[in-house]
């Protein structure tokens, strides 16, 4: 798949048995995620199975537990082209998984594909109080997400545009390169022979091979030695890249998770003691109160904070003040 085409980050929107894995399936085959051969190889086993109808649905999860079983960093079987670009499906089978996959910023969606079943009762049970439809929706809002596709999963045949071609009509990410280099790191390797190789993707700014970078809050300052992606060498990573690069002289242990990678030469991350911030509260048991101690995650990063001061309460559909400055907020 060429570099030259725009990257872009989908996650699929849907209520549980509507039709996500074999839509979603049938797609990346489609398009070229994965090849004929392979898709046999499953039709013969999910047959000998007695689910032989499941052949589309069942790819997601045998490409997900080749993925578990593997060792490679780059899982290239969840991505495929269009015309215009270059997709990558963000899997969020479940409440838990969606949650963690969106607000660390593995892989940031630029847009929603909502799936809606059409059938008595299906699309009732998706958009009800406690339907992950609405649920999912009302995240990937909150989360910043402000471009989405529905997608009608029905029997029978189809007109209109298809989803091919909605995929293509999708405003394309913009490639802040001229702002500093900000790289969370998602993880960090060892690999024998090689060295150690932080892996995350470039939010704003280009990494370079011989650049010298600033890992925040940690406070080490490496020369990157090579930067790849999709196991190819580049010259250079630009916004949206998802990449491993090898540094010189740092431990494994040295550099960790929630690491954020910057320019030591150009306004280098660093550590923050604090911060003011607009919380969008979805739910919560109780009263929250100046003291307050949540577990934030920003980026990458996963780690405990405290409200040291509550300063003042929006009105979520005006974007206006409410009142005086609140002693503690009630979550209904």
């Amino acid at each position: 798949m060429g570099k030259e085409k725009t990257h872009i980050n989908i996650v699929v929107i849907v209520h549980v048995d509507s039709g996500k894995s074999t839509t979603t399936g049938h797609l990346i085959y489609k398009c070229g995620g994965i090849n004929k051969r392979t898709i046999e190889k499953f039709e013969k086993e999910d047959a000998e199975m007695g689910k032989s109808s499941f052949k589309y649905a069942w790819v997601l999860d045998k490409l997900k537990a080749e993925r578990e079983q593997g060792t490679t960093i780059d899982i290239s079987l969840w991505k495929f082209e269009t015309s215009k670009y270059y997709v990558i499906i963000i899997d969020a089978p479940g409440h838990r998984d969606f949650i963690k996959k969106m607000i660390t910023g593995t892989s940031q969606a630029n847009c929603a594909v909502l799936i809606v079943a059409t059938g008595v009762g299906e699309f009732e049970a998706g958009i009800s109080k406690n339907g992950q439809t609405r649920e999912h929706g009302l995240l990937v809002y909150t989360l910043g997400v402000k471009q989405l596709i529905k997608v009608t999963h029905k029997d029978g045949n189809a007109s209109g545009t298809t989803l091919l071609e909605a995929l293509d009509c999708i405003l394309p990410p913009t490639h802040p390169t001229d702002k500093p280099l900000r790289l969370p790191l998602q993880d960090v390797y060892k690999i024998g022979g090689i060295g150690t190789i932080p892996v995350g993707r470039v939010e704003t700014g280009v990494l370079k091979p011989g650049m010298v970078v600033t890992f925040a809050p940690v406070n080490v300052t490496t020369e990157v030695k090579s930067v790849e992606m999709h196991h190819e060498a580049l010259s250079e990573a630009l916004p949206g890249d998802s990449v491993g690069f090898n540094v010189k002289n740092v431990s494994v242990k040295g550099v960790r998770r929630g690491n954020v990678a910057g320019d030591s030469k150009n306004d280098p991350p660093m550590e923050a003691a604090g911060f003011t911030a607009q919380v969008i509260i979805l739910s919560h048991p109780c009263q929250i109160n100046a003291g307050y101690a949540p577990v934030l995650d920003c980026h990458t990063a996963h780690i405990a904070c405290r409200f040291a001061e509550l300063k003042k309460k929006i009105d979520h559909h005006s974007g206006e003040k409410t009142g005086r400055c609140p002693q503690g907020f009630e979550i209904l």
